[in-house]
């Protein structure tokens, strides 16, 4: 392996260890409202892990993530709310049935690319909310549909709101980290491949019917989790949660914390979550127009992502680290083993 392999490793090592006891102690320095806040983010970094590897990964641009995360939505609150079933036992399920919906889109959508792909995506994200709103006897129309709020099982001495970040994040890194491995291996090599060059890529014996499939129905599967997750931290769902402007921020979150960086939906899930309340607190904005002049400035900034800038900065301190370390070995030494330092 390469020296900056090497670096690379250690440095995405090093960020996972700060994150971990990040995660660990924000629910013992936060007030209530701000740990739901952060139990808000793990849903929305779960959905945005499932968009890097579809958008980042596999170079399919989607703009209708939202749509799968409506249909975990949907699962959780109807079985919940209708069926009395454990909304615990409806995260997989409505993971499993976004999965599905996403390879029945994936497998047409082998016929279109880059922004013919990215409008069908996005006639699907359009269809959400006046398809929810036409079947209202079932969905409950603009009504939404409700149900108790989960608390702490087995008595655990939690809050609610300590009880959501805790299984939000649990959620979160039992799918990422087979996320993480199916990256670092054969199936994330084939669809980097298909993402630089399909034509190189098939030329290489790499299904790109399978892998682009593949990656489509593993994304949307990761947006139901994510939609199951809201539903339970909120107890409610409503068609008009999940218009375009979910799609969009997700599509945004992905974008400014990194593309096809494994640690940039995190960075996303974040800003995606406290920028509006930021920005409508702090600097009396609309969190649109934060969100553009955000974007803006991380792309001609910083164009691989907030992830992407953190990494290239602890890269240079290191390097700078390590120029010094060989500078002061220099002056230490004798003369000739000065002039075996220097080549």
């Amino acid at each position: 392996m390469s020296v900056l392999g090497r670096a690379g490793g250690g440095i995405n090592w090093a960020i996972g260890a700060v994150a971990v006891l990040v995660l660990v102690a924000v629910p013992y320095v936060t007030d209530q409202f701000q740990t739901f806040m952060f139990a808000q983010v793990a849903a929305y970094a779960v959905a945005v892990v499932g968009l890097n590897i579809l958008t980042g990964y596999s170079g399919q641009i989607s703009l209708g993530n939202g749509a799968f995360m409506a249909i975990g939505s949907y699962v959780t609150a109807l079985l919940t709310a209708r069926a009395g079933w454990s909304p615990y036992l409806t995260i997989p399920l409505g993971g499993l049935l976004a999965g599905f919906v996403g390879v029945l889109v994936g497998i047409p959508a082998l016929r279109l690319r880059g922004i013919y792909l990215a409008l069908a995506t996005f006639a699907l994200a359009l269809s959400v909310t006046p398809v929810l709103n036409n079947y209202d006897r079932f969905t409950g129309g603009h009504l939404g549909v409700g149900f108790k709020a989960v608390t702490p099982p087995f008595d655990i001495p939690l809050s609610n709101e300590q009880w959501l970040y805790l299984l939000g994040w649990i959620v979160f890194l039992l799918l990422f980290v087979p996320s993480w491995l199916l990256l670092r291996g054969r199936t994330g090599r084939a669809w980097m491949a298909v993402r630089d060059s399909e034509t190189a890529a098939a030329a290489n014996g790499i299904s790109l019917a399978y892998y682009k499939t593949l990656a489509f129905g593993i994304s949307a599967f990761y947006a139901g989790v994510a939609g199951s997750l809201l539903v339970i931290d909120f107890a409610y769902v409503n068609p008009d949660s999940y218009s375009l402007n979910l799609s969009l921020q997700l599509l945004v979150a992905m974008v400014i914390g990194g593309l096809a960086n494994i640690w940039g939906p995190l960075f996303g899930a974040l800003l995606v979550v406290w920028l509006p309340y930021v920005a409508e607190k702090a600097v009396n904005s609309k969190p649109d127009l934060a969100f553009g002049a955000l974007l803006i400035v991380v792309v001609f900034l910083a164009p691989n992502g907030i992830a992407g800038l953190l990494r290239r900065g602890l890269l240079m301190l290191r390097g700078r680290r390590q120029e010094a370390v060989a500078m002061t070995g220099a002056l230490e030494a004798t003369p000739a083993e000065a002039d075996q330092i220097a080549t």
